[in-house]
């Protein structure tokens, strides 16, 4: 901090250009200082008395040399770029490249782009249907969004996507991929994709359509467990989420057994929503909190007393495709030790994005925080974890004939317990749910496990009695 003294005459010229300088420079003077204090400062300025001027910390000024070096790049366009660009032009794309060279998720939202940002978050907009970010100058997709046109054609999360029809994406920036994807309804898309364990690119053809997400879809998956799958979290969410658990208790007649929450390919959205659907399933504690550099990015959430499953066992099943608001629930439910989490390690998109407004039509995205689980974990590039890591995988029966039993036997001694063997069949409609989740090996597992603790739980009651 360089310090000066020096004593001013009471000339009117340097009174105007100090009364100037502390009336739009309050790097000039310590922020304590009130409106007073400057006045009586100018009035010793008048009265020819010395005074002091704190100056700035050159070392916190803009840097002289990097804003020369702008001018003259931005100068050098001007006059010999081959075509003719506006002024207003070059300075939005300076914007840009300042946001976008921060992190993938900081952009520069003009009027279209911040309408878009509102429509994904209300559920109905036109496109593909896939959540994406940037890796190594291509898209990547984070998940397709369920029902949609991107999931039907067989797009798959961790997707590169390298062309978009024959526009290769190398050089592009976000927004301008997107743009791209979207368009009308029924129109194709040619993506041309690397994909993990492909030996080349792979080209997909996706038909655009306007994309309504169902936040939230339930369905008994089996006798006395439920299944709730959240495709993304949107701003009623949390709402939705209670409903479809008064649902499937009402279908089963009382409470549930056990309950699989499905992230999988949950790109995030919202996260009021996430914390509102984890606070539906916690007693009481943090769900959540962010840390910043300013004080509006500094929060906590917390759940509110009642667990509306009052301790029913839960099983939350993530995979690389879970991002953001989804990783916030299931890392809260983690360390409550409230659910198992199972499947693979998360996507690990641990930060928080604010929208600035500059203006009525403009505003920017900005990273301005990390989420932190309760236990201080940041998500941040490392995900959440899985209790127990369970793969996708095909559940073949490999003996799929019945075992030659005593029953069998001609004359055998007749079971105090034995039933006719036509008692024994499962019904159709447990069938048919146990054929759902066969095809689905990880659920499959989530709910073997469901139907594990249950049994210890059971038996746990019995012997307390």
């Amino acid at each position: 901090m360089t310090r000066v003294r020096s004593t001013a005459n009471s000339s009117p010229l340097r009174t105007m250009i100090l009364a100037t300088c502390f009336a739009v420079s309050p790097g000039l003077v310590n922020a304590q200082d009130t409106e007073a204090n400057n006045e009586q400062v100018l009035d010793n300025v008048q009265n020819g008395e010395r005074v002091e001027i704190t100056l700035p910390d050159p070392e916190k000024q803009l840097p002289l040399n990097d804003l020369r070096k702008f001018t003259e790049v931005f100068s050098r366009i001007k006059d010999a770029y081959v075509e003719e660009v506006d002024d207003s032009q070059l300075l939005e794309s300076a914007i840009k490249g300042m946001l976008s060279d921060l992190d993938p998720h900081s952009t520069y939202l003009a009027p279209k782009d911040y309408e878009e940002l509102e429509e994904s978050t209300s559920g109905e907009f036109g496109g593909l249907g896939i959540e994406v970010g940037m890796e190594n100058g291509f898209i990547k997709v984070i998940s397709p969004i369920d029902d949609t046109p991107a999931s039907k054609a067989g797009v798959q999360a961790g997707d590169l996507i390298i062309k978009l029809d024959e526009k290769p994406v190398k050089g592009m920036s976000l927004e301008e991929a997107v743009q791209l994807m979207r368009g009308k309804p029924g129109t194709i898309l040619t993506l041309t994709i690397m994909r993990e364990g492909e030996t080349g690119p792979i080209e997909i053809d996706v038909e655009r359509d306007v994309i309504k997400v169902t936040s939230v879809k339930s369905r008994m998956i089996d006798n006395g467990y439920g299944y709730v799958r959240i495709t993304q979290f949107q701003a009623d969410t949390g709402s939705q989420f209670r409903k479809a658990l008064d649902k499937l208790e009402s279908e089963h007649g009382s409470d549930l057994d056990g309950l699989v929450i499905d992230l999988r390919n949950n790109p995030g959205g919202v996260l009021q929503a996430a914390v509102e659907t984890a606070d539906a399933l916690l007693e009481e504690g943090l769900i959540v909190y962010t840390e910043g550099r300013i004080q509006s990015s500094r929060l906590r959430f917390s759940a509110k007393a009642g667990d509306v499953m009052e301790g029913t066992p839960i099983v939350v099943l993530i995979n690389g495709g879970s991002a953001s608001a989804s990783e916030i629930l299931a890392g809260a439910l983690q360390d409550h030790q409230r659910a198992v989490i199972m499947g693979t390690q998360s996507f690990g998109k641990g930060s928080v994005q604010t929208v600035i407004p500059l203006d009525e039509t403009h505003a920017i995205k900005m990273t301005t925080a990390r989420y932190y689980t309760p236990d201080g974990r940041s998500i941040q590039a490392t995900g959440i974890k899985p209790d127990i890591i369970v793969r996708p995988a095909e559940l073949k029966e490999i003996d799929s004939q019945p075992f030659f039993t005593e029953a069998d036997l001609s004359g055998h001694l007749v079971g105090q317990n034995e039933k006719d063997k036509s008692e024994n069949n499962d019904n159709q409609d447990q069938e048919a749910a146990s054929s759902l989740a066969d095809r689905d090996f990880q659920l499959h597992s989530a709910v073997n496990l469901l139907k594990g603790m249950h049994i210890l739980n059971r038996k746990g009651q019995d012997s307390s009695q």
